[in-house]
């Protein structure tokens, strides 16, 4: 034991130890510390306004005006994203600013940018307007001449335009023209001419049709050019209409129908002469508005590209000057207002760098106070502190996603960095295939650097962060698929020749007649004589059953050792005794008496069964093992194993409950009699009062908790050795779905002597070994080898009921907290 106690601690395997320290800020310096310290990144603070609502914090008012510049700061990036600019990925150099010198800046900035859009919004309403009355005028005057081409004189001297009532004037909006009230006149035909959306044409038009009774003849046209929608900034499709009727009721019901559509309607004069100056006046104007858009939008781009440059460090400064005062936030007041206090945590190893922190900020601050900083007593548990590189983060994250660790509990990820790989790699096993998972992830590796810095996709980012996971992954596929020869499911003879020969020297189909072994066995992995043998699969099934037995067995007994390590480091006797002891022989009585004999039968070439040898252990435990017996004395083993396995389990669920009710009831024994002078409010506020830990201890409920727990590893052992044949079943899947696609797909294409059959086939054999063996397949074995650690593995020892350290830290600072 000395010597397990004196060896050095494994990286990773207990977390950081971390301690409670408390901090006496004064108030000058307060915002530097804190700032100071979130460049560090190694402190927890723990809220001590958590009964106040985030309104009646000290520093509520410093927090919104942080939120107030994160909106303009987002709005200043939709406006660029808007105007198809790029902000500079790399800010200019330019000296740091104040707080509140970029507050009055982006105040400036925002009301220039929204004095622009206004102005340019309206201009464009007023392009708009005009470009929509230039195609009115152009499509309805080939209306009315067509239409003054079939009426007579008598009729078109009849017909007047509503809206025609005085000259075009230049100063008054096109919309209030419209509105204009024009001459009544109780008889002849009227119009009516505007432009509509193309997608509300033909329900306008019926509409029309369904309030005039159809008393109205509606002509449309699609419009020469395209409209640009202020609002959107999208370009809108949109069509002329002119619409003949009679009577002033028709007039006011297409007026109402227009505006409820949202058509806009100009006047159009009759007369030739006077349609063709308006057109020319709107030309012009047209022209000009152009112009004066174009500058308005350069003067716009200027303004947007000037602040692109600056915005990623604005944004940058702005989140972290509001991550500083909701940290504020968190911090107590002291009595006399000068000084906040913090809590928090931190480890150890940290305390150093901490501590020139804050002297620094002090330094900086000109405060005539130091900041104190001194170690506390804790009553709740530290957090879990990892240090983990690129590497190992990975791995960590896969053992997190089940439970974080307890404080110092043994770290299942020290074992998962090598175990999770492996075992998915006999479920994957194939070389071929292994070497395409390992390009994938060279590439994203060889792309580290350039895809760190990028906004990745859910999915992408995902492999990314795995990438040294798909590369472990692919390694051991090569491994397993050398062991198994299996190059997307050919045999190679990669180490030498067979072992195996034909029968007779005229054999010329050894796969039916059958192989006869000649030399050594084959020297690494399986024979490939075996592929395409009438005991191919039966040779197989009994490789990688046994193989995923014995696999599961050390595993399982791995988790049980480390159950020990975690007993013994905190110190807890009787989980040694009446936990871990049984445990071990209940497991390996069973389990590991089976191991023992696939071992022997694999060393010997013994033909026992056994399926048979297990069974009758229970049903007949003294019966005669005849051709089953492996070695001498293990009828007399068996039934000593047998007999360890059913003390096991009293073992686990009597004493431990006893043993507890005991220590307890000595440990509280007398020490009540002491506290009869004492008040009773001093017993009930004292934590360590013997009443209070009488209450907490339930004998029936640590009774039953254990009678479950010893339940389920009974039971577990079982069925966490049957999960394991998942290793098995997924592998022999693999390379059957494998063999498969290369036989009736490749070879099948490949007997055809024309090209293109050939090339059809191996097209489909690429689609079907990319997305249904390197993806399903791959995403089913890591599926699995998650399971197996989760579930049959880390019960055995790991609670993972802890809680992650978050240290206040800039570097954790995301755009999602703006």
């Amino acid at each position: 034991m000395e010597f397990i106690d004196n060896l050095p601690a494994m990286d990773l395997m207990r977390s950081e130890k971390m301690t409670f320290v408390q901090l006496i800020i004064p108030v000058e310096s307060a915002h530097r510390a804190v700032s100071y310290l979130g460049q560090l990144g190694l402190l927890q603070f723990r809220d001590l306004n958590d009964d106040k609502s985030p309104f009646q914090r000290t520093f509520v008012n410093q927090v919104k005006r942080c939120a107030e510049m994160s909106r303009k700061l987002r709005f200043f990036k939709d406006q660029i994203h808007k105007a198809g600019l790029l902000p500079s990925p790399h800010p200019a150099s330019q000296p740091d600013i104040e707080l509140e010198d970029l507050e009055m800046q982006l105040v400036e900035h925002e009301h220039e940018l929204i004095e622009m859009n206004s102005n340019t919004e309206k201009l464009r309403q007023t392009y708009n307007e005009l470009l929509e009355f230039k195609m009115v005028l152009q499509k309805a005057s080939d209306f009315l001449m067509s239409s003054r081409n079939s009426t007579t004189v008598q009729e078109r001297e009849m017909v007047e335009n509503v809206y025609s009532n005085g000259d075009y004037a230049d100063t008054a909006s096109l919309r209030e023209q419209e509105m204009q009230p024009g001459p009544s006149i109780q008889s002849g035909v009227r119009f009516i001419s505007g432009i509509i959306c193309k997608s509300k044409i033909l329900t306008f038009e019926r509409m029309l049709f369904r309030a005039t009774r159809g008393n109205m003849f509606f002509n449309q046209a699609a419009a020469d050019d395209e409209i640009i929608d202020p609002s959107s900034n999208e370009m809108v499709e949109k069509t002329v209409f002119v619409v003949f009727f009679s009577g002033e009721q028709a007039r006011t019901k297409m007026l109402k129908i227009c505006e409820a559509f949202g058509a806009n309607c100009y006047p159009v004069p009759e007369d030739i002469t006077k349609r063709t100056q308006i057109t020319q006046e709107v030309s012009s104007r047209l022209s000009e508005l152009e112009t004066t858009l174009d500058a308005g939008t350069r003067h716009r781009d200027q303004a947007l590209t000037s602040i692109g440059f600056q915005l990623a460090k604005w944004m940058n400064m702005v989140r972290r000057e509001k991550a500083v005062y909701d940290t504020l936030n968190m911090l107590n007041f002291d009595v006399t207002k000068k000084c906040l206090v913090g809590e928090g945590w931190c480890p150890i190893f940290a305390k150093t760098k901490i501590q020139e922190a804050l002297q620094r900020a002090t330094f900086d601050s000109n405060s005539q106070v130091g900041i104190i900083f001194h170690v506390m007593e804790a009553v709740e548990s530290p957090p879990t502190y990892f240090r983990t590189n690129h590497f190992t983060s990975a791995f960590q994250e896969i053992v997190d996603a089940y439970g974080v660790a307890k404080y110092q509990e043994a770290n299942p990820a020290v074992y998962t960095v090598v175990t999770f790989p492996f075992l998915f790699a006999v479920m994957f096993g194939d070389w071929g295939h292994g070497i395409c998972l390992l390009l994938g992830a060279l590439v994203l590796m060889a792309r580290e650097r350039k895809l760190s810095s990028q906004k990745l996709g859910s999915f992408m980012e995902m492999l990314f962060g795995g990438r040294y996971i798909l590369l472990l992954m692919s390694l051991f596929s090569i491994y397993c698929g050398l062991i198994y020869n299996e190059f997307f499911s050919v045999p190679f003879h990669i180490f030498g020749s067979s072992a195996y020969k034909c029968r007779d020297s005229s054999c010329s189909d050894a796969q039916s007649i059958g192989l006869v072994k000649y030399r050594d066995p084959y020297p690494f992995g399986v024979d490939p004589s075996w592929r395409g043998s009438r005991t191919e699969l039966p040779f197989l099934n009994s490789l990688k059953m046994k193989l995923s037995i014995l696999l599961g067995v050390v595993q399982m007994n791995l988790g049980i050792m480390l159950s020990y390590f975690n007993a013994r480091f905190f110190g807890n006797s009787l989980d040694i005794k009446y936990q871990f002891v049984p445990q071990m022989i209940f497991l390996n009585s069973l389990f590991g008496y089976l191991s023992l004999l696939i071992v022997i039968k694999w060393c010997t070439g013994s033909q026992a069964d056994l399926y048979h040898v297990m069974i009758y252990m229970f049903l007949s435990p003294f019966e005669d093992l005849r051709e089953n017996k492996l070695f001498w004395g293990q009828g007399v083993l068996q039934v000593i194993l047998l007999l360890c396995a059913l003390v096991a389990v009293p073992w686990m669920l009597f004493p431990k409950p006893f043993i507890l009710k005991r220590l307890h009831t000595e440990r509280f024994q007398g020490r009540t009699y002491g506290l009869l002078g004492t008040s009773e409010m001093n017993i009930d506020d004292e934590p360590d009062s013997a009443r209070q830990h009488q209450e907490e201890f339930n004998f029936s409920e640590v009774f039953v908790h254990q009678m479950i727990h010893s339940i389920e590893f009974v039971l577990g052992a079982v069925s966490n050795t049957a999960s394991y044949l998942r290793l098995w079943a997924l592998s022999l899947a693999h390379s059957e779905l494998s063999t498969v696609f290369y036989e009736k797909v490749l070879l099948l294409a490949w007997g055809y002597d024309n090209i293109i059959i050939r090339l059809v086939g191996l097209a489909v054999f690429a689609f079907a070994t990319a997305f249904i063996l390197l993806m399903m397949e791959t995403l089913s074995a890591f599926l699995h080898a998650l399971r197996l650690h989760w579930v049959e593995f880390q019960n055995k020892f790991y609670h993972g009921d802890g809680y992650k350290f978050r240290p206040f830290s800039f570097a954790a600072l995301t755009d999602d907290e703006d």
